[in-house]
């Protein structure tokens, strides 16, 4: 947005559109854009620019539920020798139940959903009774 009032700013001052694209680093076109945009509703906020669809997914299948329900599942009880899923783990499940989507694509996917990784944390089930002999805590 900035850039784009910047070259309205360059023309309006004296500037021909092609100096004002060279000095903001953009092409002629886009300047020449810019100012039929700015005439049409004389409003800077014409100049903001829309949402737009983009590429479509091309994995629909995998959905927040599908990714819940395959890592509720624990790892051990698929046949593979690890207690936690990483990402290319999970790929290669997903790929061999017939959903075969890229680690990449399915770490978005997982950020999408809210998941965030963790290092597995250990926690021992009680404390050694002599560990603070152990620490040399009695004398204090």
């Amino acid at each position: 947005m900035y850039r784009r009032l910047e070259a309205l700013l360059l023309v309006a001052e004296g500037y021909s559109a092609a100096e004002a694209a060279r000095r903001c680093r953009v092409n002629r076109s886009s300047v020449h854009r810019w100012l039929m945009q700015y005439k049409a509703e004389h409003e800077a906020t014409a100049l903001i620019d829309r949402p737009r669809s983009g590429r479509p997914r091309l994995h629909r299948p995998l959905t927040p539920q599908r990714l819940a329900a395959a890592l509720a599942r624990d790892p051990r009880r698929c046949g593979y020798q690890a207690t936690s899923w990483t990402v290319p783990l999970l790929a290669h499940d997903l790929a061999a139940k017939g959903l075969a989507v890229s680690p990449r694509t399915l770490r978005r996917r997982l950020h999408e959903a809210g998941y965030r990784w963790k290092r597995p944390r250990y926690v021992y089930v009680a404390r050694a009774p002599h560990l603070a002999q152990k620490k040399d805590l009695m004398g204090q």
